[in-house]
């Protein structure tokens, strides 16, 4: 026969608090002191197993429990408030407290319910109402991660996503390797990737997917991790340390998951990835050219011709090329490429167009296309 306790979660807060299906289960299913034990007999029917004495504080606490599963969380507010006065030593304060909590959360009033669980987390960690607490806290950090707002003057007005980012750290330190910690640790991640922080939300998504290898969510974590490290890319005069991150995690993807792979374009995403660092390395060589050092200009336009060799920025380099090699040292431009040969074979004629600095970076800015047409493209 399946055991119920009627001083289970009442369900008029089951609709305001956000549990996880597996985590909801072991909350309905734990026992708690002091209260009403129903069993399921062969008809389908609750028989009452076992109940306290009304008088007692333990039938007080079970009653102020029954109120508040009746939708009157204001008198089983105060029931409780006076149960804590009279009961200040009890081995039932834990649980009280938790109540306390759940009855200020039906009345609109999380912000101050946090209090109430907070104590019971720092006062009782031996406690079964402990995980009680922590799940409540994520509830309320995820309601706020997604946008309620905390109340001020009786409106919700202040932005409540720092309350919900500490809430989820310290979920994640106080129960770690358990499932809630899990899914703290992917709201977190969400979290930041909403608001933007890429840099944190990459970093967090990394070490979710190092500490749960097998959560259910791990695709997604690799996905947002991806598309993470390429939004700190801010463009090709900043660092590509996240292109670089994004560019490994997406060749790793195509040969762990390749339909998942497959799914996002990542082959694609790939393409873009490397026509931004061949972008990069282009604009250094602008960069160093405008500041008068053709040897490190060259430098750059080398690497790029090597490792980018069919990318438009390639085509944009050779067209650079020309008004930095005369202002080489002898020796230097002796080992050099033979850029003539590379401008026949990539533009299709060494008589091609030559511009410097200014007028490229000019060019670039108004979007214009590279002087190759589709008929002087060479084939691979």
């Amino acid at each position: 026969m399946i055991p119920y306790h009627a001083g289970m979660i009442p369900r008029s807060l089951l609709h305001s608090l956000v549990l996880g299906p597996t985590l909801l289960m072991l909350v309905l299913a734990s026992p708690v002191t002091g209260q009403e034990s129903y069993q399921l007999d062969d008809n389908d029917t609750w028989e009452l197993e076992s109940a306290p004495k009304p008088d007692s504080p333990e039938g007080r606490l079970a009653s102020a429990r029954r109120i508040l599963a009746q939708g009157r969380p204001g008198r089983a507010l105060n029931l409780v408030q006076r149960w804590i006065e009279r009961n200040p030593r009890s081995q039932l304060m834990s649980e009280a407290m938790v109540l306390k909590g759940d009855a200020l959360v039906a009345l609109h009033d999380e912000y101050e319910a946090l209090y109430e669980y907070e104590y019971v987390v720092r006062r009782y960690p031996a406690s079964p109402a402990f995980t009680t607490a922590s799940a409540r806290e994520y509830d309320i950090a995820v309601q706020y991660a997604h946008g309620l707002r905390r109340k001020l003057l009786g409106l919700r007005i202040m932005d409540a996503s720092e309350e919900a980012e500490e809430l989820f750290i310290r979920i994640q330190e106080r129960l770690p390797g358990s499932q809630l910690a899990e899914q703290a640790g992917l709201e977190l991640a969400d979290l930041y990737f909403r608001q933007r922080r890429m840099g944190l939300a990459a970093d967090m998504y990394a070490l979710f997917i190092k500490k749960y290898p097998r959560s259910p969510s791990l695709d997604t974590a690799r996905r947002r991790l991806i598309y993470a490290n390429l939004a700190t890319f801010k463009g090709p005069q900043f660092d590509a340390v996240g292109l670089l991150e994004a560019k490994a995690e997406l060749r790793q993807l195509i040969a762990s998951h390749p339909a998942e792979a497959e799914r996002i374009g990542a082959r694609a995403l790939i393409t873009r990835i490397t026509e931004s660092e061949a972008q990069k390395l282009l604009t250094t060589a602008m960069w160093y050219d405008r500041v008068g050092d053709p040897i490190a200009a060259e430098f750059a336009i080398r690497n790029l011709v090597e490792r980018y060799p069919e990318s438009g920025s390639c085509v944009r380099a050779l067209e650079l090329v020309p008004t930095i090699l005369v202002q080489l040292p002898e020796h230097v431009l002796n080992g050099a490429p033979d850029y003539t040969i590379l401008r026949r074979a990539i533009l299709g004629t060494d008589d091609g167009p030559v511009v410097d600095s200014e007028e490229l970076e000019a060019d670039i800015k108004s979007g214009a296309e590279p002087a190759i047409t589709k008929e002087e493209e060479p084939a691979p």
